[in-house]
């Protein structure tokens, strides 16, 4: 019997020192547990290897998950269940959960979010982007201004091709704010440079854009109306466009923030 269990422990050590070996943390710290689970449900030895298999696959895939999101660049992850489509009411929130599923990144469409500012485009966007990253897909997030800047630069070292690389090849792209401010450097070389990442990534893979400008002041924001006009077509003809109509909601939150201030402040002064 002292023999037995001298060899079982002997077993248990080598198979522990496998799995360290093989960078196998998360089945050697659960192998303890799932064996003495196994033995209380009297589960057969595959049941409890898969048991431990699963553990360990379920966390290379959360590894995964969070390579991808430090990869894309996001700036925060933003989730829908957070989105407040009972204040923003025209948003139709069943199209928004019906695009979570991401069947128009599986036909390379592309989505166009436009509305003023506040209007809750980037919060849409951005959980779009993470629910991307869980799924695996390769994705990337900038903003307009800093794509074209690092764009613009490279023409300067000779690196484009190498730069349009970062924009073109990811599954899913983001490129925010749109029209948002004034670009920092004006140059025509900004429409033919957004025009170069639209139109390799034009049904080819899934692109997201954000902006509170229409088509036409697009021309004027990237500086050339007849390459801007080649732009626009390809991004309507194969994406997903949602106009949102309605109000800021940091405005409304600034003033709910702004009234409980005063309402605090005239309570001080009458216990005063």
């Amino acid at each position: 019997m002292a023999k037995t269990q001298s060899t079982q422990e002997q077993t248990l050590t080598q198979v522990r020192t496998y799995l360290n070996t093989l960078k196998l943390r998360k089945m050697e710290k659960a192998l303890d547990e799932e064996l003495s689970y196994g033995a209380r449900e009297n589960l057969p030895v595959s049941k409890i290897l898969e048991r431990l298999l699963a553990i360990e696959a379920d966390a290379l895939i959360e590894r995964r998950i969070e390579r991808k999101i430090k990869d894309s660049r996001l700036p925060e992850r933003k989730l829908l269940s957070d989105f407040d489509f009972a204040f923003q009411k025209g948003i139709d929130q069943h199209q928004i959960m019906d695009l979570a599923s991401l069947s128009f990144v599986e036909r390379k469409q592309g989505l166009i979010l436009a509305g003023s500012s506040g209007t809750g485009k980037s919060h849409i966007a951005k959980a779009l982007l993470l629910i991307g990253c869980t799924k695996l897909y390769r994705c990337r997030y900038t903003t307009a201004a800093n794509m074209l800047k690092d764009l613009l630069a490279s023409l300067a070292d000779g690196t484009l091709e190498q730069k349009l690389k970062l924009y073109t090849r990811p599954d899913i792209l983001l490129i925010d704010e749109v029209g948002f401010d004034r670009l920092e450097q004006e140059s025509a070389r900004n429409a033919s440079l957004f025009f170069k990442v639209i139109d390799q990534r034009y049904c080819q893979a899934s692109t997201l854009l954000t902006t509170n400008i229409d088509f036409k002041a697009l021309g004027d924001y990237l500086g050339d109306p007849v390459i801007t006009t080649a732009i626009v077509d390809r991004m309507v003809h194969h994406s997903v466009i949602i106009n949102i109509q309605g109000p800021s909601w940091r405005k409304n939150e600034s003033k709910k923030l702004n009234a409980s201030s005063k309402n605090k402040n005239t309570k001080t002064a009458q216990a005063a």
